[in-house]
């Protein structure tokens, strides 16, 4: 009986010992390789696979004790995947809590309006949070991996703010940026004005983009937009300078001669009738609902005032005479 009693406090003082060094250990700063040290927890890990991958990162931590303490806290199945940062002094206890809650770091990319997608590949190719997976695929490529059969990517990706996982590649940022356009003109499509000379939603998309292109100011794009809806309407040349330049590509230099409108290919909107094949920019929300429910007008042409505004006119008797005021500056 008195051995049985030894034993046992033997095992009790043993298994005192290990929680004592276990709980030491779980407080104890990790050694690392440098601080801060990112890593990239993939998705469907579980902790012994993520612990490894932690360690690869340079944070030099054992995967079984890291499973035996989440044993302990009720956490082993509960890590989330993601991109997480670390810095020098972060315990094992406190790198656990970190993985559980869902402590990403995440990376910022802003993609304007207005921009085409030879301007966007260039910023998203540059950012240095994003795996660059997509940089060497060309358009046609890049289209059939977001499956969108489309000849073009112009403008079918949304313009804003986008957050993501550091490391993360940049495929995913491309289909989110499209899916998030789809249900814009979606939403817009829907809720379109009656009669509206556009046969397909990526009419209207095409609409949008030169609106885009046409002013920054939102008070003023449902007014742009009845103008070329109106021309569309009577089949009259949309002649927008926005068109002819995209269409010039890398050989505009910034200046538009007389040379360049007479020039026909399928963007010049001055040798030709109708929309362009294609949008020439990422358009944003107001230039969708403007391109979808434009302001009911009788106006046939416009000019820029110098201020960022817009004078309308009906005739082109009005329209040479805003010409003269405010670009020839002639009283």
């Amino acid at each position: 009986m008195r051995f049985l009693l030894r034993s046992l406090l033997l095992l009790i003082l043993i298994a005192a010992g290990l929680g004592a060094a276990g709980w030491w250990w779980a407080n104890e700063p990790l050694a690392m390789r440098e601080s801060p040290s990112d890593f990239r927890i993939a998705a469907g890990s579980g902790l012994r696979s993520a612990s490894t991958q932690i360690r690869d990162a340079g944070v030099q931590i054992e995967p079984a004790m890291m499973v035996m303490l989440a044993r302990v806290k009720g956490a082993e199945t509960s890590i989330k995947a993601g991109s997480y940062s670390v810095t020098s002094g972060v315990t094992p206890l406190q790198l656990l809590t970190k993985l559980t809650r869902g402590e990403v770091t995440q990376g910022e990319l802003m993609l304007p309006e207005g921009w085409s997608f030879r301007q966007w590949r260039a910023r998203i190719d540059r950012h240095p949070d994003l795996r660059h997976d997509t940089s060497r695929l060309t358009e046609a490529e890049l289209l059939a991996q977001l499956d969108i059969p489309a000849a073009s990517i112009e403008g079918l990706l949304f313009p804003d703010t986008y957050l993501f996982d550091k490391q993360s590649s940049d495929i995913d940022l491309y289909r989110r940026a499209h899916r998030a356009m789809q249900r814009r003109l979606d939403a817009a499509w829907a809720q379109r004005a009656a009669g509206l000379p556009y046969k397909t939603p990526y009419q209207a998309l095409i609409m949008a983009s030169i609106v885009e292109k046409e002013t920054g100011r939102d008070a003023d794009r449902p007014l742009v937009a009845s103008v070329f809806v109106n021309r569309l309407r009577l089949g009259m040349m949309l002649q927008t300078d926005p068109t002819v330049i995209y269409g010039l590509g890398s050989e505009f230099d910034g200046n538009l001669r007389k040379n360049h409108l007479r020039e026909d290919n399928p963007y010049n909107t001055y040798t030709r009738t109708g929309l362009p094949p294609t949008p020439i920019a990422m358009p944003g929300f107001s230039s969708l609902q403007a391109a979808l429910n434009p302001a009911l007008s009788q106006n046939l042409y416009f000019v820029a005032r110098g201020d960022g505004s817009s004078q309308f006119s009906s005739t082109l008797e009005d329209h040479n005479r805003a010409v003269n005021q405010f670009q020839r500056r002639v009283k």
